[in-house]
């Protein structure tokens, strides 16, 4: 009887929990209607695994715009103006996925000897492009767009993403330079209440307008497939824009700093090729199983080039459209911002260094007052990592015309 009742008791936790994930929701569509609260703070840890064939949830329906409707073609712009000459298509053309794995593989040696956590990905990373959930086709056709920031988030990320658009991702016209932000998001992760999370998105992306979703799990090694689909997004229906801000939806921008830097670039003529953030050169795999970043020998065994951290760097269009065609010619790797580098190299370009560009923070002992120093927040341009509630406060103070700094503060 004891184990019956047990049993009884477990039966009725699931459904509880999704009536109390429900409840969670609505609470979070309150809030995003009113967007009176600066956050909640919480933290999500990307998970570092892949998870095979499962990532590819094969979902039926058309792709969604900002009003809900099936994406067609907006009223006012032609998609056959956006068209690049390299044969790219004029619409996402990723539509259904038959994602299955490279079998041949599993006859090489070094896979055998690979680490098991590797496997899936290695067996899988010739699937590149995914069905889109939440496309923005209209983003860049109402004129011309002078920077678009792209920010990467996961679902549950959402009070990070509110943090941004209320900060440095807030979309405006700057001396008449207009400024567009989008979210790139993947799907939520296996043993997630994945039909409530994906509804809260919908009704995120029906009031901004401002999200991408591609039908592919929100994993670590996943982060690489974001880079890629966006570069083919951005070559269908941003190609126009004239540059591209990319970072973490945890980094502080300095936006009046970032602009400029570009006004700079392209008062010396340097913008043609302009790929610029806090560059790491000479860096080799980390071996440390342990570690986020661990990459076994069978995977990559040679130092890396040279690449930018992606908590945020800056490129012109003109690059973005050229790295997209070279993107297609090398294989996936599973870090994202090492597989730009290597983009990079493939067009014998290398990332420019910038000291405005702080991804491992102001300073890398995490306890040091300055990385809480708002006169250093005034004079850089990107700074990782804030939470929510930290960005809304140092952006507050660093915009504070009382705030006084002495001298322009370097380190």
């Amino acid at each position: 009887m004891d184990h019956f009742s047990r049993r009884k008791r477990v039966g009725l936790l699931k459904p509880l929990l999704s009536l109390s994930l429900v409840f969670a929701s609505f609470l979070m569509i309150h809030k995003l209607k009113l967007a009176e609260k600066d956050g909640m703070g919480v933290k999500h840890a990307r998970d570092a695994a892949w998870c095979g064939p499962k990532c590819f949830p094969l979902k039926k329906g058309a792709i969604k715009n900002s009003l809900g409707s099936s994406d067609s073609p907006v009223v006012g712009y032609a998609l056959d103006a956006l068209r690049v000459s390299n044969g790219t298509p004029a619409t996402w053309d990723a539509q259904v996925l038959n994602c299955s794995e490279d079998a041949s593989v599993r006859t090489k040696d070094w896979f055998r000897r690979l680490d098991p956590r590797f496997h899936q990905f290695v067996l899988h990373r010739h699937c590149r492009y995914f069905p889109m959930l939440i496309n923005h086709p209209e983003k860049c056709a109402d004129g011309e767009v002078h920077l678009l920031v792209v920010v990467k988030s996961v679902i549950e990320q959402h009070d990070r993403r509110e943090a941004v658009r209320k900060t440095w991702g807030h979309e405006h016209t700057v001396d008449g330079k207009r400024i567009k932000t989008l979210f790139l998001l993947g799907s939520p992760t296996t043993g997630k209440d994945t039909k409530n999370l994906q509804k809260l998105i919908e009704y995120e992306d029906m009031i901004y307008g401002d999200i991408l979703q591609w039908d592919f799990m929100d994993t670590f090694f996943n982060l690489t497939l974001k880079e890629v689909n966006f570069l083919k997004w951005f070559n269908i229906y941003c190609s126009s824009v004239r540059f591209i801000f990319k970072g973490d939806d945890d980094v502080f921008v300095n936006t009046r700093n970032l602009l400029q830097l570009i006004a700079f670039k392209v008062e010396e003529r340097k913008d043609a090729d302009l790929f610029v953030g806090d560059t790491i050169s000479k860096a080799i795999p980390i071996r440390n199983r342990q570690s986020k970043y661990y990459i076994p020998k069978e995977l990559y065994d040679k130092p890396y080039p040279p690449y930018a951290g992606g908590g945020g760097f800056l490129m012109s269009s003109q690059l973005a459209r050229r790295l997209f065609v070279v993107s297609e010619d090398l294989e996936l790797y599973p870090i994202d911002d090492v597989f730009l580098g290597m983009c990079l190299q493939k067009l014998r370009l290398a990332p420019e260094i910038h000291p405005g560009f702080r991804t491992f923070g102001i300073t890398r002992r995490k306890v040091s007052p300055m990385n809480s120093e708002p006169c250093f927040y005034r004079n850089l341009i990107v700074v990782h990592k804030l939470s929510a509630q930290e960005l809304l406060r140092m952006w507050s103070v660093v915009h504070n015309k009382d705030l006084v700094c002495a001298q322009r503060m370097s380190i």
